[in-house]
């Protein structure tokens, strides 16, 4: 049994243990410092508008990655499990196989081969995987891929700012989910023509001759 000052001294040590304990718990479950955290490498499409909307598309994705899938399978003809094979390659992102299946939309060309031209580039650069397609890349196909998105995140009922041409191009949203309402609707079918009536066996015969007078 301990007397005296050794006693004492356990006692000191027992409660400078106790304090330490929560101090190192809090340094544990502290937030990496800002320098620690990993920023993803901006987009480098050439468009600067589309850049910041599939950053975007990246934060929608990470939240409702079904839903993202559908969009590509439904309205960029992209099967579910392609797309989920490419997002699991290192170095892919779900703006990037947004990007490359809209812009082969765009060129009628496969995304395949936008996956293969993205994936070839060694600085994985939009704008220079871009110039390597048989396609060369025209204002156009920029055009279309901007409509692309904006169809998407209407879908999707996420807001999206237009800059003043897509307005002049698109409208506002009720403007843009009505036409898309009217696009979903069926043709009209043309009215059933009546079917011809069959002419009488007595129509069809020919008069008959005049007996000659004796």
């Amino acid at each position: 049994m301990l007397r005296g000052p050794m006693r004492a001294l356990w006692i000191l040590a027992g409660l400078a243990a106790c304090t330490a304990a929560p101090a190192l718990a809090q340094q544990a479950a502290a937030p990496a410092s800002p320098a620690a955290i990993t920023v993803e490498a901006p987009y480098t499409t050439g468009d600067a508008w589309i850049d910041r909307q599939l950053a975007d598309i990246d934060a929608y994705a990470r939240r409702y990655p079904a839903s993202f899938l559908d969009e590509l399978e439904r309205h960029l003809a992209v099967r579910r499990g392609y797309a989920e094979e490419v997002l699991a390659a290192q170095g892919w992102r779900a703006g990037d196989l947004y990007f490359a299946c809209a812009w082969a939309q765009a060129a009628r060309l496969s995304c395949r081969e936008l996956v293969r031209a993205y994936s070839r580039s060694s600085v994985r650069d939009w704008q220079a995987a871009l110039k390597t397609l048989p396609v060369p890349p025209a204002n156009a196909n920029y055009r279309q891929v901007r409509h692309a998105i904006v169809a998407s995140f209407d879908r999707w009922d996420r807001p999206i700012e237009l800059d003043a041409r897509l307005r002049e191009q698109l409208g506002d949203r009720d403007q843009r989910l009505e036409r898309a309402r009217q696009a979903a609707q069926p043709a009209p079918q043309p009215a059933p023509q009546p079917a011809p009536q069959p002419k009488s066996e007595s129509a069809s015969k020919p008069p008959p001759k005049p007996v000659p007078k004796r």
